[in-house]
């Protein structure tokens, strides 16, 4: 029964060192600034093959055979 314990705090030590380890990873990302350099992209954005632009559900559940390669 000591050897269940003792792996159980062990399990446990492991837990809690990984989450502060996260949590100190994670205020240091909240505190920095990010500062982004290259080209500037277009305004407008790409248009979308997935989902389409006009149309109800009942459009898109007549094609769902063919959207998920259907027999």
């Amino acid at each position: 029964m000591e050897r269940k314990e003792l792996l159980m705090t062990l399990m446990i030590g492991v837990l809690l060192l990984t989450t502060a380890m996260q949590t100190v990873a994670l205020a240091s990302l909240s505190n920095g600034q990010v500062v982004v350099r290259g080209k500037a992209v277009a305004s407008s954005p790409a248009p979308s093959s997935s989902a389409p632009s006009t149309g109800g559900s009942a459009s898109s559940l007549a094609n769902l055979p063919s959207m998920v390669g259907g027999c």
